[in-house]
């Protein structure tokens, strides 16, 4: 088989894997990366396996197989972010941020707001409310619909009045 067709079967895979995910069929879904990651390894199928290993609570593993996403393509925004939010589950907010500033600045990343909630998220938790404050505004000026953004941006403006 020549390259070009292991890595359209590793997309196919990777397409079908993602179906079992959103289906909430976990483990069809890690079996489905892996096969994708057998016939051509990417960023993407390595950040999903990631993604699935995180809604069964295994952040341990989650965060490596975003960190081989970014040996595979480091301009990749969506590992970083990941690691930074599966940091932040595990209450280690001082280092989430590297990681999220990483994707707020990704070159291949499709959601940026994401990074800068999550960065949000980090401050808040570490109580500095202003830069807080900014990660959420520029959360919300990139996805102004964006309502995870506004209930934050809206809670700490209580707590501080």
């Amino acid at each position: 088989m020549n390259h070009r067709n292991d890595i359209d079967l590793a997309y196919d895979l990777l397409h079908e894997a993602y179906d079992y995910h959103m289906d909430g069929d976990y483990e069809s879904a890690i079996e489905f990366y892996r096969r994708s990651i057998d016939a051509c390894p990417t960023a993407e199928a390595h950040t999903f396996l990631g993604w699935t290993f995180s809604f069964q609570g295994k952040l341990d593993e989650a965060i490596e197989e975003c960190k081989k996403a970014i040996r595979i393509d480091p301009e990749f925004g969506n590992p970083y972010n990941d690691i930074g939010a599966y940091l932040i589950e595990k209450d280690l907010y001082e280092e989430a941020i590297p990681w999220l500033k990483t994707a707020a600045i990704a070159k291949r990343y499709e959601n940026y707001h994401y990074a800068h909630f999550n960065l949000g998220r980090a401050y808040a938790a570490l109580d500095l409310l202003n830069k807080a404050i900014a990660e959420f505004e520029q959360a919300l000026k990139l996805k102004p619909d964006y309502d995870l953004a506004t209930e934050a941006l809206s809670a700490i403006k209580i707590q501080i009045q």
